[in-house]
């Protein structure tokens, strides 16, 4: 997590963008964004540097060539103010958009991207708190990232809103993307999905990655990510570049209003939190989707969306609000129905209330689920989270300390109190036994199976509530006749009391 030191550097950086007359919130980050990339890049190029001076070699892939060495960051920040404003302005941003060629999608993100810092004070403070980061440090760099939108005011309008870091993480852990894989998330805002399934390949099977045609596939055709946003894809564009994935594939789309016709059956892992928006319009929303289930509301048209550009075999796993899993529309029920008969249901995690607070106070869970065409539920995993490690208020504070927060802390790890205050790890473990051991988990515990027939009987409700068993105490109540009689001698009480103080009044 980011010291509290450079919290106060963002706070301070933001009233000066404030100030300057940069008021929009995603304007600022943008604006940041872009040249945390610039330095990224002379650090690069740095390394290359230090690459070839060891080897005896020239530098391999230069980024900058000898007509653009001033506009390296490690340059132009020695400048006066104002000649480092002219050179930011005038020869390193151009230079920025046509950065990774023409046919790159960070090219085609940046050619409306501008360059909005119009005093040489705004810059130097900006310059000063990014050359204080450690961007060695994936984490430092996301922890940098959820804290500024953190200050999106505007956040949870349309239905945008970020998702905690931890519960991507989560989502991540529990699908474990592998080298092969190739990852959609089409709503994917500023790639939190995508950089987290990168980073977590990157763990896992680093050495797979040494090979030439994996790590290509790893640049250039492992991760999908939509939007029609233009701000969220060029900061979604420009988070993946910084977390090492040169060329990923984000692209404007409205997913839901065009046909998925040509990316049907293409993805073998879609990982996402889709806009909870309301409803949208017949006419706006693509016909194959309509086919898919009748409706206009958005959680079900992306879910129809999901199975869609899923390949057969293809997995899931996607954060929706309550009202999916036990909605009582016929669009609602058909959906259910479709990915319980048509296809495997895997399990519902049932998120806590306060997850996306500030932003929303929706109630949502997790649809894990495989694409098979052909059916393939038999029993169904319910986990019921009731706390995520942070508190369910507006605040939103840790309630134990980094290292026993999020989901890779070892489930043995934590006392039955941390638990009480941290699922997550508990969940991650749960889902790897969810075929074993879980499977005879009685109904009042944490997480349990219900057999698909259950499901059926009750109409395809996925609520946890409907299957989940409590166990009331049995409560002993005095005798109805000793609390009148109780009650009566303290009624005598206060008439004798209140008669001795009006003797001693009178």
């Amino acid at each position: 997590m980011i010291t509290g030191e450079l919290k106060s550097k963002i706070d301070r950086l933001w009233d000066a963008f404030w100030s300057g007359g940069i008021s929009n919130p995603l304007e600022v980050i943008e604006q940041i964004t872009y040249l945390m990339f610039i330095r990224r890049l002379d650090i690069l190029e740095q390394a290359k540097e230090n690459r070839a001076n060891r080897t005896g070699r020239s530098v391999e892939n230069p980024i900058y060539g000898a007509d653009t060495q001033v506009l390296r960051w490690s340059v132009f920040i020695n400048e006066s103010p104002e000649n480092m404003l002219t050179r930011v302005r005038d020869g390193v941003f151009p230079w920025l958009r046509t950065l990774g060629g023409e046919d790159s999608t960070y090219a085609h993100h940046m050619k409306d991207a501008r360059f909005t810092i119009t005093t040489s004070n705004l810059l130097t403070k900006a310059v000063d708190m990014i050359n204080g980061i450690d961007m060695a440090d994936k984490d430092t760099k996301g922890d940098l990232y959820e804290y500024m939108l953190g200050k999106i005011a505007t956040a949870g309008q349309n239905g945008q809103f970020r998702t905690p870091r931890h519960i991507i993480q989560l989502m991540v852990e529990m699908m474990a993307p592998q080298p092969g894989d190739e990852i959609c998330d089409p709503a994917c805002g500023t790639a939190g999905f995508l950089v987290a399934s990168a980073e977590h390949v990157e763990r896992t099977h680093r050495e797979a990655l040494f090979e030439p045609a994996q790590r290509q596939h790893f640049n250039e055709s492992m991760f999908h990510g939509f939007d029609f946003d233009s701000t969220m894809l060029r900061i979604g564009s420009m988070n993946m570049l910084l977390h090492s994935v040169e060329n990923p594939d984000i692209r404007y789309r409205d997913s839901l209003a065009e046909s998925a016709a040509g990316e049907a059956d293409r993805y073998s892992l879609i990982l996402a939190n889709p806009p909870f928006a309301g409803s949208l319009d017949y006419d706006a929303t693509a016909s194959d989707l309509q086919k898919v289930v009748k409706t206009k509301k958005t959680e079900l048209l992306f879910l129809a969306l999901f199975l869609r550009l899923l390949k057969p075999g293809g997995r899931a796993a996607v954060i929706v609000p309550d009202g999916v899993l036990f909605g009582s529309t016929t669009a609602h029920k058909e959906l259910r129905k479709l990915l319980v008969e048509g296809h495997k249901l895997d399990a519902v995690v049932k998120l806590p209330g306060g997850v996306f607070k500030p932003y929303a106070g929706v109630s949502t869970a997790i649809l894990f689920f495989t694409k098979t065409n052909s059916g393939g539920t038999d029993n169904v995993w319910f986990y019921e989270v009731t706390s995520d490690g942070w508190s369910l208020d507006d605040k939103r504070t840790p309630l134990l300390s980094e290292d026993k927060l999020g989901p890779l802390v070892g489930d043995t790890d934590l006392t039955e109190d941390e638990h009480a205050k941290n699922n997550l790890p508990d969940v991650l473990s749960r889902w790897r036994r969810r075929n074993g051991s879980e499977q005879e988990r009685e109904r009042t515990e944490q997480s349990f199976c219900v057999p698909k027939v259950e499901i059926v009987a009750q109409g395809y409700d996925l609520s946890i509530n409907r299957y989940k068993e409590v166990i009331r105490k049995e409560a002993e109540h005095r005798a109805p006749e000793l609390i009148m009689s109780d009650l009566s001698r303290i009624e005598a009480e206060i008439q004798q009391r209140m008669g001795e103080l009006k003797g001693m009044l009178g």
